[in-house]
């Protein structure tokens, strides 16, 4: 970058006695320093108002905090909400996904498997088999393997299926199974 020095004064006449201010020209930017601001700056004065007004206060600060404070109680719980009603729908999808391949199981073979291994490894009394049914048994979205029953508890002539939920325990009010409708 080429940076040029002209020097400046009232009656255009070059000399150091009577500049008035320098001019820095280069390629970028042409900024202009005028006497009365490098006098300041040399002396010590203060700077205009316009300048010196240039942070913000302790009270902008901490109104800004707040507002954001306010803003996070109000969004953060309903994005915890949202995903766990996430996890409900994905444990719906996957047990629909489930039903299906034991119903195709049970097409195919006529009868459902003892096991959700069945729908993976074709069983010995299997003679219809046309699996796999599933690429590999999937688990719920908190980390547990879905549980399977042939008879069910709830379905006496089928089956059930059924995620113990967030709390990974049977039985409690949080399980989703292929009996609930929710």
């Amino acid at each position: 970058m080429k940076i040029k020095i002209q020097l400046r004064t009232l009656n255009s006449k070059l000399g150091p006695h009577r500049a008035f201010g320098l001019r820095w020209q280069s390629e970028a930017a042409t900024p202009l320093f005028t006497r009365s601001d490098s006098i300041r700056k040399r002396r010590g004065a203060s700077l205009p108002a316009a300048l010196q007004n240039r942070a913000f206060t302790l009270v902008e600060m901490l109104l800004v905090i707040t507002i954001i404070g306010i803003l996070a109680a109000l969004v953060i719980p309903k994005m915890v909400g949202r995903s766990e009603q996430a996890r409900v729908t994905a444990v719906h999808a996957d047990l629909s996904s489930i039903k299906t391949a034991l119903d195709a199981f049970e097409v195919d073979n006529g009868y459902y498997p003892k096991s959700m291994q069945d729908l993976l490894q074709q069983p010995n009394n299997a003679k219809n088999w046309h699996g796999p049914y599933l690429e590999k048994v999937p688990q719920d979205p908190w980390g547990n393997n879905y549980l399977y029953y042939y008879p069910g508890k709830h379905n006496q002539n089928s089956y059930d299926l059924l995620s113990v939920g967030p709390d990974g325990k049977e039985g409690s009010e949080d399980d989703i199974g292929n009996w609930t409708t929710k």
